[in-house]
């Protein structure tokens, strides 16, 4: 199995810094990601139409590359789990966590035994159709996959110190529209509230060994997101990233022809 370079930089200390693909399901997404400097490329399965065919293909187009492929699945359910690890993902990122049984059941999901429960099938994506140890390969792919638990309800907050504390579970991700949502503020970064609650995130973080993560809009914030204590972050998403640089691009020409 591939060295997961995002996960053994977080293990030391270090910072890791990549982006979302929502949109654009091209056979160049992870060669232009890697290209731009980002660490890893989150496809995203949660708000797209993407198939698990199409997440296959965008996995593989990161093996050439220096970047990790992770996959943010639409649930917590072994079948989205294990199948987008089977393609080769590194990582997975799953929605909605407000308890530690449903981290542990993520953990299960992902791990082979005597860890966890994940079906058993060599010489495919995943290890890159190869022969070999098929100790060595379990011991590889539970010691290398990434594990992420998006607290994004004002459940998954109260229950944050027992949701970090389980075993296996790596990065604690705050999805900001959902939690604000969830507490009744929405879109209300700066309330009071809110900002309460990235603190109680980040702080069971540091309690139990975790990382905190989260999704940075625009370079300002993300160095504010960094000054928090957040060591993996996401450069927005791929459609936005495109929008914003067309349309500050046509608004300049526009005013440099008067129009």
């Amino acid at each position: 199995m591939n060295r997961n370079r995002v996960k053994e930089k977080l293990s030391t200390g270090g910072t890791s810094i990549g982006t979302f693909v929502f949109e654009f399901a091209t056979t160049g997404m992870g060669r232009i990601v890697a290209e731009a400097g980002a660490e890893f490329v989150v496809f995203d399965m949660e708000h797209t139409g993407f198939s698990i065919e199409t997440i296959r293909t965008l996995i593989a187009s990161c093996r050439p590359a220096e970047v990790t492929p992770m996959v943010r699945v639409p649930a917590t359910e072994y079948h989205f789990i294990a199948r987008a690890l089977d393609m080769g993902a590194l990582g997975i990122m799953v929605p909605m966590v407000e308890t530690a049984d449903q981290a542990r059941r993520i953990v299960a999901s992902a791990k082979y035994p005597p860890v966890g429960r994940r079906g058993a099938a060599f010489g495919v994506a995943h290890d890159g159709y190869t022969g070999g140890d098929i100790t060595e390969k379990i011991e590889s792919a539970n010691r290398e996959t990434l594990l992420i638990a998006q607290i994004e309800t004002a459940e998954g907050v109260r229950n944050v110190e027992e949701i970090a504390a389980v075993d296996g579970i790596d990065v604690l991700w705050i999805g900001h529209f959902d939690l604000s949502n969830s507490l009744g503020i929405p879109g209300q970064f700066s309330h009071p509230q809110f900002q309460q609650a990235i603190a109680k995130v980040v702080a069971a973080c540091q309690a139990h060994g975790k990382t905190p993560g989260f999704m940075a809009s625009d370079v300002a914030g993300g160095k504010a997101l960094l000054e928090q204590g957040f060591r993996i972050l996401a450069y927005g998403g791929d459609l936005w990233i495109y929008q914003t640089a067309l349309r500050e691009g046509v608004a300049g020409l526009k005013r440099h022809a008067g129009t």
